[in-house]
């Protein structure tokens, strides 16, 4: 048979298998397999042994099937002189018969039937354990990493472990947005050993956040986890910031009235957004969701009024925006609800609640509302049994983020639930909310179990300014929140709170400067250039503020607690306090005897205006401005730290929520 008749042969040998329903010849030209796997995600590379890595990496995809993985591996620090070192069908892989004490570089190729091959992995890194030794217990077993719900700025990072019994296990981090130019630092991830409290448990993992990241944009991590002992691993992950919610582009706009609400709410679509006109509506229960990139947006304006509760039960992808509503909006067990730019009143009627889920819910956007509670600012008023009522915005569950909200006249301005009603309360964002006027809780981060941010906020006249109630076993973020009259404590961190982390906030308030009277132990506290000022205090409601001391954690773990560069003052004109078992009665005992190396010591005149001290806490004054002078001693005095004081100008980081001269930050609506 010539060419061109075997050509004709195998063309319709090809229709026939075709016509009779079976599959061509393998190697046949209409179906043949092009496509490449996915390229594998996540790779690490961990000691076992002086002679033995373990690589591990997520598993390709296939438009037909993985079939194996192609392992290549270079030798030496930095190396990019890669060959094969073995093949699997699936992972891990282990690499054996290696020298001791030596670095290695892995990459990953996956294939599939046909023959296709992905593009190589990230290149993985680790090093062999030195001879004769083996970590032991000692060394670190990475587990594996996560970078669970990301917020709009924030990203979580969880790396899970096991081992490091010396717990000298230290996990660095380097960011930046997806395909763009050089690293930069973010905080190292605590350490957060196994633990357990008040009904909830936890396993030994590194945790931490990448802060202040730009709404829907892809960011590329580098994790190194580094133990002399064994067990130093580089990771790499990528990960997307949530983008700010917004209606879909050229969605059908339907005019609604008080008279038609009920009947366009009943056909309303992905996508649709109904425009209330002026009026006044009863309350009611929405259940039409929308979908991703589709919301339902209920859209108010001027004149627009809810008499009533809005409910918003299990539903997804539905805006409230711009309503009054005189009652509550509650939102349980819903996904990506938006309230923004909403003026709510709260009513006994519902027991003077604003904006709430009572059941876990996710990715909720409450953001620039006014919510004004029923609890009037008196003595009568403060603590847990005061005369008081409501939650101003309460929330359960992961990625909620609550910005730029004003609320005032709660029992608890900003809250998250508490013992067996909360429910995965991690990745949640707390930035800059103005609260004042609540008479237990400004902000309320109890049963935090990690990553809960508390950012920029301002709190002036609280009975408590932010409470950690415990924190199971952290890390809670308490970074840059500006603190006037907090009546009785300004960070309550009760009840064996865990991994609390103050950073750079400001604190003006009577009696103890910071003062927590736990009666339990406060362990794995994390505190860095902080402005405390106290004086001359009192007791209200039976609660006393305390003495006028710098410092008094008597309950403080020390052992797994680090507090050092904080600016401190009382207006006694005494430097008195306790730390753990630690007495002290002056600056220099503090900084001999205690974590406090670096601390100074500063008074009222630290501020660029005239601050007074609130002697009287239940008199309602204006919020002060609590920037510093340039030239005060909290300026320069603070230690740097990556991703969290960035670009500060002078020497040093200055102490507190501001950097002397910088434009205050808009809180509340904006």
């Amino acid at each position: 048979m010539n060419r061109s008749s075997f050509r004709w042969a195998l063309v319709l040998g090809l229709l026939s298998c075709v016509a009779c329903n079976e599959d061509p010849p393998e190697g046949g030209g209409i179906d043949t397999d092009t496509q490449a796997p996915s390229v594998p995600e996540a790779p690490g590379a961990s000691a076992v042994s002086a002679s033995q890595l373990s690589l591990t990496w997520t598993p390709s995809t296939d438009n037909v099937g993985v079939t194996g993985y192609r392992i290549e591996r270079c030798q030496g620090a930095g190396c990019l002189d890669f060959a094969l070192a073995g093949t699997v069908s699936s992972p891990p892989f282990a690499d054996t018969d290696l020298p001791a004490s030596t670095a290695f570089g892995y990459r990953v190729l996956a294939t599939d039937a046909a023959g296709n091959t992905s593009a190589a992995s990230a290149t993985a890194r680790a090093t062999t354990l030195a001879s004769g030794g083996g970590g032991g217990a000692n060394a670190t077993v990475a587990g594996a990493t996560s970078l669970p719900f990301p917020t709009l700025h924030h990203l979580t990072v969880e790396w899970a472990f096991s081992g490091d019994a010396n717990a000298n296990g230290v996990v660095t981090v380097r960011y930046r947005a997806s395909g763009t130019g050089p690293w930069r630092e973010a905080m190292p991830l605590r350490r957060v050993p196994a633990g357990s409290n008040e009904g909830f448990s936890w396993t030994s993992r590194h945790s931490g956040t990448v802060f202040d990241l730009q709404p829907g944009t892809s960011y590329e991590l580098e994790l190194t986890l580094t133990d002399p002992d064994g067990g130093t691993t580089t990771r790499t992950a990528t990960a997307t910031t949530r983008p700010v919610p917004v209606p879909m582009a050229n969605a059908p706009i339907k005019a609604v009235t008080p008279a038609t609400f009920a009947s366009v709410a009943a056909g309303a679509q992905p996508g649709d957004i109904l425009l209330l006109g002026a009026g006044t509506y009863p309350g009611f229960d929405w259940s039409r969701s929308g979908t991703e990139g589709k919301p339902v947006v209920l859209r108010g304006g001027s004149g627009v009024v809810i008499n009533g509760a809005i409910n918003l039960f299990t539903q997804a992808y539905v805006h409230l925006e711009g309503l009054t509503v005189n009652g509550r909006i509650r939102f349980n067990g819903s996904r990506h609800v938006v309230i923004q730019r909403c003026t709510v009143n709260a009513s006994s009627t519902y027991g003077g609640d604003g904006i709430v889920t009572y059941a876990r819910a996710e990715n909720a956007y409450i953001a620039d509302n006014v919510v004004t509670g029923l609890t009037q600012w008196a003595e009568s008023s403060l603590g847990v049994s005061g005369n008081n009522l409501g939650e101003g915005i309460a929330v359960t569950g992961p990625g909620h983020v609550i910005l730029h909200n004003r609320v005032t006249g709660f029992r608890d301005g900003i809250s998250l639930l508490e013992d067996d009603e909360a429910v995965d309360q991690y990745s949640i964002d707390i930035l800059n909310n103005d609260l004042s006027g609540n008479a237990d809780d400004g902000i309320e981060a109890d049963f935090c179990f990690h990553n809960c941010r508390i950012v920029r906020n301002r709190l002036t006249h609280n009975f408590i300014a932010l409470s950690s109630q415990p924190g199971l076993g952290g890390p809670t973020y308490f970074v840059r929140n500006a603190i006037y009259n907090a009546v009785h404590v300004a960070f309550k961190l009760y009840r064996g709170s865990t991994g609390d982390v103050l950073l750079h906030n400001t604190v003006v308030k009577n009696g103890d400067a910071f003062g927590i009277y736990a009666g339990r132990p406060v362990a794995g506290l994390y505190a860095r250039n902080n402005l405390f000022l106290g004086g001359a205090g009192g007791t209200f409601n039976g609660y006393s503020s305390g003495t006028g001391r710098v410092l008094h954690l008597p309950d403080l773990v020390v052992e797994s607690s680090s507090l050092d560069h904080d600016g401190l003052g009382s207006t006694t004109g005494t430097l008195t306090g306790r730390l753990g078992g630690t007495t002290f009665s002056n600056l220099q005992s503090l900084r001999t005897s205690t974590t406090e190396q670096h601390a100074v010591q500063v008074d009222l005149a630290a501020f660029s205006t005239a601050v007074a001290y609130p002697a009287a806490p239940l008199t309602l004054s204006p919020t002060p401005d609590l920037r510093i002078r340039a030239d005060s001693a909290a300026a320069n005095a603070g230690q740097p730290l990556a991703n969290i004081n960035d670009g500060f100008a002078g020497l040093a980081p200055d102490l507190g929520a501001y950097e002397a001269g910088a434009e205050l930050p808009l809180y509340g609506p904006r």
